[in-house]
């Protein structure tokens, strides 16, 4: 095969050896996403979207049909009562996330997080850090957040859980799906199911929220379609399917989604007003493309999986598990590795190819963070990407790809600055 690019044979025997080995698993993906691509196509069907849907509004956006039934669209694609989805309202996925936190909680709840401590970027909307202490934290406004760590086999402790949200000063269990910065498993939709029975047995005024960040379309089954009454996610992230420019998404039971309205604009306002300035077609677009993209950033997370395998590192998940998310972690086990893997993988980028990546201090992350991100929409972790902070145990968290050629070379590239390095 003709090649563009100037890659060794080490890693070019190892992506041959990764490809032989990730078979099955693709066949699988491919099934998921077909699948997933139907059940997308069934309620853009039943909702009859149409092309006035993909009208514009300005000011107040009062009436505007297309926000409304891309609304409706949402929550019958999760399975669930009722979804916000916006573009400019909800900025990013831990807006979104804090949207639903601030909606929700009252002081004196306690939000009890169960799948241990949330991703970084959450610790100063909690108020776990002491840099935010007096922001307008969920504990500056009287909400106590409590923890139960996953067990040293890696699982949720369903006994723990049983216990704690016994409390009637709980009022939220929360349950990150995807792994952040950890070397953790990334959470089921069996496994949320499990937790979401416990819970609503013992404690009825608890509600499950989960956080679906990078979780949306790996399974057949969304968590709110599995006892889940609230859960938010980007759209910079799987749903938005590489289209969507920004925005976020909350879904589930309809009291706890106009409630998470009114933190979104403000009491007595809610979802009526927001004007979608020409973003409602890409917000389509973006849920009906999602599907498809997802299962070639499942593709290339499961390659990478394979072909790292085969240089001798240790990665989760493996090249043969079934996957909950779109991440893949690789352990490089030093910092000179980490910069490398970063900077080669930068090279295949179809934006910003020519941009070398540096660690940098970046805003919500307690250590120095590298970022891998050629992206048509800035910050975009559907398009392939990679990050993490340089700390132990030094691995990298790599994510998306649109297409998987271009994931698959993205990859490569990766691992030939490794290898160019002398570092393996």
């Amino acid at each position: 095969m003709n090649t563009y690019f100037e890659i060794s044979d080490k890693v070019k025997n190892a992506a041959e050896a990764a490809l032989k080995k990730t078979e099955v698993q693709f066949a699988y993906i491919e099934r998921l996403g077909e699948f997933n691509q139907q059940k997308v196509l069934a309620a853009f069907i039943k909702n009859k979207v149409d092309e006035t849907d993909f009208n514009s509004t300005t000011g107040y956006g009062y009436g505007d049909t297309g926000r409304e039934k891309a609304d409706r669209l949402t929550a019958d694609i999760f399975g669930c009562e009722d979804a916000i989805i916006r573009a400019g309202a909800l900025a990013c996925g831990t807006h979104t996330l804090g949207v639903a936190l601030y909606g929700v909680l009252r002081p004196n709840d306690v939000m009890l997080c169960v799948s241990g401590a949330p991703y970084d970027t959450l610790h100063p909307v909690i108020g776990l850090d002491n840099k935010s202490k007096g922001q307008g934290t969920l504990i500056d406004f009287g909400v106590r957040y409590e923890q139960v760590d996953l067990t040293e086999n890696d699982e949720f402790d369903y006994d723990e859980i049983e216990k704690r949200a016994a409390d009637e000063a709980v009022r939220m269990v929360y349950i990150q799906r995807s792994r952040g910065y950890l070397l953790r498993h990334s959470i089921s939709v069996a496994e949320i199911e499990k937790v979401c029975e416990i819970v609503h047995r013992v404690n009825k005024r608890a509600v499950v929220m989960v956080d679906n960040c990078y979780g949306e379309f790996t399974e057949e089954k969304e968590p709110t379609e599995v006892g889940a009454d609230l859960m938010a996610g980007s759209l910079i992230k799987n749903a938005g399917g590489g289209i969507a420019p920004s925005g976020g998404y909350i879904a589930g039971r309809h009291d706890l989604v106009e409630l998470c309205s009114y933190r979104m604009t403000v009491p007595g306002l809610g979802r009526e007003v927001g004007a979608t300035l020409a973003q409602n077609k890409n917000i389509f677009f973006g849920l009906f493309n999602a599907p498809n993209v997802v299962k070639e950033a499942l593709k290339t997370a499961c390659f990478a999986a394979g072909l790292f395998e085969e240089l001798g590192f240790k990665v989760t998940p493996s090249s043969n598990e079934t996957r909950h998310d779109i991440i893949q972690a690789i352990c490089l086990e030093n910092a000179d590795r980490l910069i490398a893997f970063c900077q080669g993988m930068q090279k295949g980028a179809p934006v910003d190819s020519f941009v070398v990546p540096e660690p940098w201090d970046m805003p919500g992350y307690d250590s120095k963070v590298i970022m891998s991100a050629g992206a048509f929409t800035s910050g975009s972790s559907i398009e392939l990407s990679a990050d993490a902070p340089l700390r132990e145990p030094y691995a990298v968290w790599m994510q998306g790809g649109l297409n998987f050629y271009s994931g698959k070379l993205g990859v490569m590239l990766a691992a030939e600055e490794i290898v160019r390095r002398n570092l393996i």
